[in-house]
């Protein structure tokens, strides 16, 4: 039994999106003289990934800010990562070098 709700979601859903199979997510095609907007996606690369269907303008706005947002923490775990095991050692100062510097033993 479903609970019965009123009024909107308390939290936006993230909708799965695919490139548009028309314009191969490039937002345009290409016409005889000219390219021109896509019609299938409204022009903006993207549509469900379950329907194929595009997405308003404002849900569509949303859903790919939160695709940037999943992207930057990753970036940021990628940059976190790449400091950590063998490259770690060339940063850290061990001061057994000439005058105290870093001694790497290349």
């Amino acid at each position: 039994m479903m609970k019965k709700q009123h009024g909107p979601a308390f939290r936006k859903q993230l909708i799965e999106l695919a490139q548009c199979p028309a314009c191969r997510g490039k937002a345009v095609i290409k016409g005889v003289f000219h390219e021109m907007e896509c019609i299938q996606c409204n022009a903006s690369g993207w549509v469900v990934a379950e329907t194929g269907e595009a997405l308003q303008l404002q849900d569509l706005v949303m859903q790919l800010s939160f695709k940037l947002q999943e992207a930057q923490r990753k970036v940021e775990a990628l940059k976190r990562a790449s400091t950590t095991g063998i490259g770690k050692h060339y940063e850290l100062n061990n001061r057994l070098g000439a005058g105290g510097s870093n001694y790497t033993g290349d």
